[in-house]
């Protein structure tokens, strides 16, 4: 019997987009990835907009923003996927891939964040997220190349998101 092997790039994942169809993300081969945990009622909820910002300025280059809400800090994103995919449309005109909601942390937690917390862990060596908007760039290669704390705006990161794009997959 083969022995499972270790993930080793973003591309070895799949997840349910908000309206529950399955994502593969190897499906984004040769892109570059900003992963970030989201939520609706977080003090860092209108960075949606400079998300979607980043997304409108650079998809033709080749970034894919995916968003993961998660109810897990302060219970900031109690609503339904619907609800949630609804609320980042209304109010912040989200057009980037928004996955269901998923746990990012513990035992629970969706091994797509498992695999982005090892590959960079946060400040003092720490795997676990902290918060909502925290934030992963995920390289041409699939390769994690840096993590972000939620205070890092989107517009903040756009020169590592140039640079990204600058290299070949």
């Amino acid at each position: 019997m083969p022995t499972p092997t270790s993930p080793t790039s973003v591309y070895d994942f799949e997840a349910l987009s908000i309206d529950g169809r399955p994502a593969q993300l190897s499906t984004q081969r040769g892109k570059v990835l900003l992963i970030v945990n989201t939520a609706s009622q977080c003090g860092f909820t209108p960075q949606f907009g400079g998300l979607e910002k980043l997304w409108q300025t650079y998809r033709d280059r080749g970034l894919v923003i995916v968003g993961f809400p998660s109810n897990e800090f302060g219970g900031q994103d109690p609503g339904s996927n619907d609800e949630i995919g609804a609320f980042c449309q209304r109010n912040y005109g989200v057009s980037f891939p928004m996955m269901a909601k998923v746990q990012v942390n513990g035992s629970d937690a969706h091994p797509l964040w498992k695999w982005l917390t090892a590959e960079a862990p946060g400040l003092l060596g720490s795997k676990a997220v902290k918060w909502n908007f925290t934030k992963f760039l995920v390289g041409r290669d699939g390769r994690v190349i840096r993590r972000y704390a939620p205070t890092d705006t989107p517009e903040s990161i756009a020169r590592d998101i140039e640079a990204a794009l600058a290299q070949p997959a």
